[in-house]
């Protein structure tokens, strides 16, 4: 099949992955007591899961903004009509993945649930395998050289 027609997921993955990663973190932190409870409520927790939870959301956005300025889609499953590298692509090849990861661990800054990084960081890696190496291997097939060159200046992540 031509690769400009090939789509790197056959389902939006990811956002599915990271409410799965919540409600484990959930069903965890209430029934499976391994990790102390933090404590919620602190001032100190409280500004640190809002400050991320805002960063998470800021950096969502305006990697959405992005993918419309540049006039490509947004969507996982669908194939990708741009190679963006500028705004919050410059510094990560997958800021929207990263601002649902920060999200996560932040509920557990918020709850004090720690389960909710152990959440972030599977959520993380099954991301990675499920979704990042198929959409990698779409922009590879569809944007060939100047992919690569865009993956030896950007980290996957951070």
């Amino acid at each position: 099949m031509n690769a400009y027609r090939l789509k790197p997921l056959s389902f939006p993955w990811p956002p599915v992955l990271y409410g799965l990663a919540i409600l484990f973190a959930l069903i965890a932190g209430r029934f499976v007591g391994l990790f102390p409870s933090m404590m919620p409520g602190s001032y100190v927790f409280l500004g640190i899961g809002g400050a991320m939870i805002a960063a998470a959301v800021l950096l969502d956005l305006w990697a959405v903004k992005t993918l419309i300025e540049c006039r490509t889609t947004v969507m996982p499953h669908r194939g990708a009509q741009r190679l963006v590298t500028c705004g919050p692509f410059r510094y990560s090849r997958n800021p929207i993945y990263l601002g649902y990861t920060l999200a996560t661990a932040a509920f557990g800054f918020l709850t004090g649930n720690a389960w909710f990084f152990v959440a972030a960081l599977a959520a993380a890696v099954v991301t990675t395998y499920i979704a990042i190496r198929n959409e990698e291997m779409h922009l590879l097939a569809r944007f060939g050289i100047d992919f690569e060159q865009y993956c030896q200046r950007t980290r996957r992540w951070l």
